[in-house]
């Protein structure tokens, strides 16, 4: 990793800012006075603000397709330990192990790096397809949606946060699958409620969170594209951003009008969610 200074903060000796910083902050490694001082200067820096979006939208779509495989349990169909025969020369197991280990290790980074390389670009090719033309599929309804309810000020949800057990309830008995909305205050926002609208198959459920400055976001749950993965994707239809993907039993769609970078910070605080609740 390149660790040479990319520009200064402050024009007054300000401490460097360095490739291996803007790695730590999208990793989440830096503390907080660090942190502070990167997110100043990402502010000043937008080419460099989206490449580390970049990085932390990589990071949340590794995560998506790598979490389930620590779940998964160890096979047993082979012995710890291979049961000795008479005549036979015990093997050093220990020792060839580690070395076969060490051989998928290194094949398994070749082909990984490669891996995440074709995958950057196609990542990159799809949000330029996205911010060029029009979103398809659940995240269109998502967006059209969103443009329909939010702007609501009497009433942009049939139930309210004050009956959200009830409001869960209706929900996950109409998708036939457990389904709440996430807890995003900790990022600004408070749920206002939710409400069940029709989907291209069944019935979908979206959550809406209010801002302190009265912006809107919308939270799209469906379970028409059931059982396919996609990695996170961010898209644009007129002046709404949305941030979708399918994980597992539901696609999600994440709406407003707010910038890609805290719509990212939005969708990684979802999702964090979403897998702890698995």
């Amino acid at each position: 990793m390149d660790a040479s200074p990319l520009k200064p903060l402050s024009g007054d000796g300000g401490k460097p800012v360095t490739e291996a910083d803007l790695h730590a902050y999208a990793d989440g490694l830096l503390d907080a006075a660090r942190h502070a001082e990167i997110d100043a200067f990402l502010a000043a820096h937008p080419a460099e603000r989206e490449r580390v979006d970049d990085w932390r939208a990589q990071n949340l779509a590794l995560r998506q397709m790598l979490d389930p495989v620590l779940s998964e349990p160890l096979p047993l169909r082979l012995p710890l330990q291979p049961a000795p025969r008479a005549g036979w020369r015990e093997w050093p197991w220990r020792s060839l192990a580690a070395g076969v280990a060490v051989a998928i290790v290194s094949t398994g980074s070749a082909w990984w790096g490669r891996g995440a390389y074709d995958a950057r670009l196609q990542r990159n090719a799809t949000l330029a397809a996205a911010q060029a033309g029009t979103l398809q599929g659940f995240a269109h309804r998502a967006a059209v949606a969103h443009v329909v309810y939010s702007p609501d000020l009497r009433r942009p949800v049939e139930v309210g946060a004050d009956q959200e057990q009830a409001l869960v309830t209706w929900l996950t008995r109409r998708l036939g699958a457990a389904v709440k909305p996430p807890d995003l205050r900790a990022l600004g926002y408070a749920l206002i409620g939710g409400r069940l609208l029709p989907g291209d198959k069944g019935p979908v459920a979206q959550f809406m969170f209010g801002g302190a400055q009265g912006e809107r976001l919308t939270l799209y749950v469906t379970r028409e594209d059931a059982g396919r993965e996609t990695a996170f994707r961010f898209g644009q239809d007129g002046p709404v951003n949305v941030f979708y993907w399918v994980d597992k039993d539901f696609g999600y769609a994440i709406s407003s009008s707010d910038s890609r970078p805290e719509m990212l910070r939005v969708a990684e605080a979802v999702y964090r969610q979403l897998d702890t609740g698995r």
